[in-house]
């Protein structure tokens, strides 16, 4: 594997929807003698929460090294399988085949932890006037396959009832590539496990979907709310109809808003042994007051005290 880089994601979410402040954690304490190598592997979506965490901490714990690769959900199960990581920062629960193959490997299954709440985003250019789309409409736009009970596929505005001369032009279609957990997610929630359109121009990053929505506006793509700039528009999103719903902080707490998932991060967690003091701080890092008050700072939805008490028991941490 090449060697790993630290990634550092500044003034992506200049526009990031403005959530509420986390409900109250418990401050992180600082604890003595920390040190040695935080490694971490995965998830773009999560590239830059998961730097700021590790910044964060190696400014508590200067003998700390850290390293963050941000390639996609799907690198990290082999990182931690092969023990070239850490933690494996992902946006989709892991599949069977690599829950299984990690356990072949080390006799027991990786520890998935919930460390926020996000949502995908529809994005168009700012100046694009539609109001909102639903998934028969997405599908009809994104996918080859029309499996959520659209009739024909749409390839202009024109087609959405856009009476401008722009919109008798050809969609651009902006979205993450294969190994991203947001292209897994969009793939199986919006087009019904259908596959994508050709014409779908795959994107390495999330921030680059958005970047790419906004240089023209005939453009449409989908990504983590959290990577909203001035140049585009969220969409509203209904599952069927015009009863579109915005992807507010309420809305995606409650579920209501269609399309939004929980943020997972793995670690190799022995069921009978400890993690690592530099692990286990690590963990109590993310799950405290400052780790969450850094998710609302990257535009995602902290978690609540209670999922934090859930998931901080899964690794043998009692919440202070």
């Amino acid at each position: 594997m090449k060697k790993l880089i630290v990634v550092a994601l500044l003034s992506l979410v200049s526009s990031a929807p403005s959530f509420a402040k986390p409900a109250m954690l418990p401050d992180y304490d600082k604890v003595a003698g920390i040190t040695g190598e935080l490694t971490t592997v995965g998830s773009d979506t999560l590239a830059g929460m998961t730097t700021s965490w590790v910044e964060e901490f190696k400014l508590l714990y200067p003998s700390v090294n850290g390293q963050v690769q941000a390639s996609g959900s799907s690198t990290a199960p082999p990182a931690l399988t092969e023990r070239i990581a850490q933690f494996g920062p992902m946006s989709r629960p892991m599949l069977n085949r690599e829950i299984e193959a990690f356990e072949r490997e080390h006799g027991y299954k990786p520890t998935e932890l919930r460390v926020a709440i996000d949502a995908i985003g529809i994005f168009v250019h700012r100046d694009n006037p539609i109001e909102g789309l639903n998934f028969s409409q997405l599908d009809s736009i994104f996918s080859a396959t029309l499996r959520c009970g659209a009739t024909e596929s749409i390839s202009t505005w024109a087609q959405l009832g856009l009476d401008y001369q722009w919109g008798k032009r050809g969609m651009q279609l902006f979205g993450r590539n294969s190994v991203s957990g947001t292209y897994g997610y969009f793939k199986k929630n919006a087009l019904c496990g259908g596959d994508f359109k050709n014409s779908v121009n795959e994107q390495p990053g999330s921030a680059s979907v958005v970047q790419s929505v906004g240089s023209a506006i005939n453009t449409i793509g989908y990504s983590g709310v959290g990577y909203k700039v001035s140049q585009v528009k969220l969409l509203p999103i209904a599952k069927s109809g015009d009863d579109y719903i915005e992807a507010s902080q309420q809305n995606i707490l409650s579920g209501k808003y269609p399309l939004s998932r929980y943020l997972y991060v793995y670690v190799n967690k022995h069921p009978f042994k400890p993690l690592s003091p530099i692990e286990r701080e690590f963990v109590r890092f993310i799950f405290s007051q400052q780790g969450q008050e850094l998710v609302e700072k990257e535009g995602y939805v902290p978690i609540s005290p209670q999922i934090a008490e859930q998931e901080l028991e899964k690794v043998g941490i009692v919440a202070d």
